[in-house]
């Protein structure tokens, strides 16, 4: 096919744009807390994960994750213990390394995605010290709610790189459950019934 030469130095202009050179060097988010601005901030569902760890036959320590989870987080840096935290993950996006098990897993031997959609954990309280904070709340899976208390620590803040350069802020958490509690009772107890969840979180300033 022909090309114009308008075209083609199109194309070589495009090569040769310093794309790496605009980019920072450094990381935009930092462990700074004063770069924390007070308000309501959105979940960025590509930037976040529900992680679930549990062993499998006494071999191996197994994880898989849900996907594109929403929420929101409402915060004031100056007080801290007035924070609310929302995190809901749709079941059906439930995702391992084997596309087998995740059909299985949407069954009713799991997490029946049919009849139950979505998985959801609400804080009830937050308790900061430091960098680290204790959230307590209610985590919700196949229609039971349960109080559970998440291990919080503060990841960063900062601007996001891209778009309107909104704020964007970083928490990950850890808490154990044990899965019959919410009646996820599948091959007990060849598969663990404790199970390790994990929320690696970002937030986006509305």
């Amino acid at each position: 096919m022909q090309r114009t030469p308008l075209f083609l130095a199109a194309i070589a202009a495009f090569a040769a744009a310093p794309l790496v050179a605009q980019m920072p060097t450094t990381p935009p988010g930092t462990r700074t807390v004063s770069k924390v601005a007070a308000g309501t901030y959105k979940v960025d569902s590509a930037h976040t994960q529900v992680v679930f760890t549990l062993n499998h036959l006494g071999f191996s320590e197994y994880s898989g994750q849900f996907t594109q989870p929403t929420g929101s987080l409402t915060i004031d840096p100056k007080n801290p213990a007035a924070a609310r935290v929302e995190i809901v993950f749709p079941i059906d996006k439930v995702s391992t390394t084997v596309a087998a098990l995740d059909t299985h897993l949407k069954t009713p031997d799991f997490f029946d995605a049919a009849k139950f959609p979505e998985g959801r954990f609400v804080s009830t309280k937050v308790t900061v010290s430091g960098m680290t904070a204790k959230i307590a709340g209610n985590l919700t899976l196949r229609g039971v709610t349960k109080p559970v208390v998440l291990d919080a620590k503060f990841i960063g803040a900062g601007p996001s790189l891209f778009g309107a350069h909104k704020t964007v802020v970083g928490f990950a958490a850890t808490t154990s459950i044990k899965r019959s509690d919410f009646g996820i009772n599948g091959y007990l107890p060849l598969v663990s019934d404790k199970v390790d969840l994990s929320i690696n979180a970002a937030f986006e300033a509305q």
